[in-house]
């Protein structure tokens, strides 16, 4: 099959400490990773500041805003300036009381050409996520972009294989996830690594499963809980796999960095003529899936 070669970058980082330290770290890699090449920038969940949602307090929906507006315009502005295809993530105000955590894609135009609300929401010790976030309403739906079909998902997402299969049914070429995951310091680093290669492993088996390259670019960094001496290690390991599952390249743990990979969107197409995994699949026996459990 012919070669596609589409250079993408991923920008890991931690939380520098206001939206406007955040937005020109991102101004910054963008311009690195554009120079080195890049056509498409991917970047963290919830990137203009930090994690807030190891706690629960209302004057955190003061981060929110509405989109299009301040951010997704800059992000756009800054596409724009460097000719890439962006992939953010904010905290969007739809109405009052109304709040979703979306993804928002910015053409190289710097138009906003698609979002995705993350469907999957969380509630876990340190990720009390269904405080602030309405599940999302827009579906398992790709966006078109000059550098291909994103399909665009949402950190708690990635475990799931049904997001990742409707998007490839979709026509999505490559799947991406913006991403705050990281450990209770308090586990030992057996447990750790044990949650770590899960994440890792789970996305991927989407990979695999649907012959599409992954993208999923993490936080790094400690981020203290604002309620008590606890905290979240984020665990970076921002990482493009292949069709087939195999790593095109990996960011470290601890250090912020600018992730550039080449990848092959071409090989999708072979891949899948010898793992025909859509054709045998029997959709005439699926309907259970549709239930909470089979009792």
């Amino acid at each position: 099959m012919k070669c596609n070669t589409l250079r993408v970058a991923l920008v890991q980082d931690r939380d520098r400490g206001s939206v406007e330290d955040n937005l020109q770290r991102i101004e910054a890699a963008v311009a690195e990773a554009a120079g080195q090449g890049a056509k498409l920038v991917l970047l963290q969940e919830l990137h203009n500041g930090p994690y807030f949602c190891q706690h629960e307090n209302v004057d955190e929906f003061d981060r929110a805003e509405p989109i299009p507006g301040p951010s997704s315009e800059r992000l756009g502005r800054l596409a724009a300036k460097h000719g890439v295809v962006i992939v953010g993530s904010l905290f969007e105000r739809r109405a009052p009381g109304l709040y979703h955590n979306t993804a928002v894609v910015l053409e190289k135009d710097g138009t906003l050409v698609g979002r995705y609300r993350k469907m999957h929401i969380p509630d876990d010790p340190g990720f009390l996520e269904k405080f602030y976030f309405t599940p999302g309403d827009l579906g398992f739906e790709p966006v078109d972009t000059s550098v291909g079909r994103l399909g665009v998902l949402v950190c708690w997402d990635q475990w799931y294989p049904e997001a990742a299969r409707l998007m490839a049914l979709a026509g999505a070429e490559m799947l991406f996830y913006p991403t705050a995951i990281g450990w209770d310091p308090n586990d030992d680093s057996a447990e750790q690594e044990r949650q770590r290669m899960a994440w890792i492993l789970s996305q991927r088996g989407h990979a695999v499963a649907n012959g599409l390259p992954v993208l999923s670019c993490n936080r790094t960094g400690f981020e203290p809980s604002p309620t008590d001496g606890s905290g979240i290690q984020f665990w970076g390991s921002s990482f493009v796999a292949g069709p087939q599952g195999e790593i095109l390249g990996e960011a470290g743990r601890d250090e912020a960095e600018v992730l550039v990979v080449d990848v092959d969107l071409g090989r999708s197409e072979s891949v899948r003529r010898i793992w025909p995994f859509l054709r045998d699949r029997r959709i005439d026996a699926y309907a259970d899936l549709q239930r909470r459990y089979r009792d």
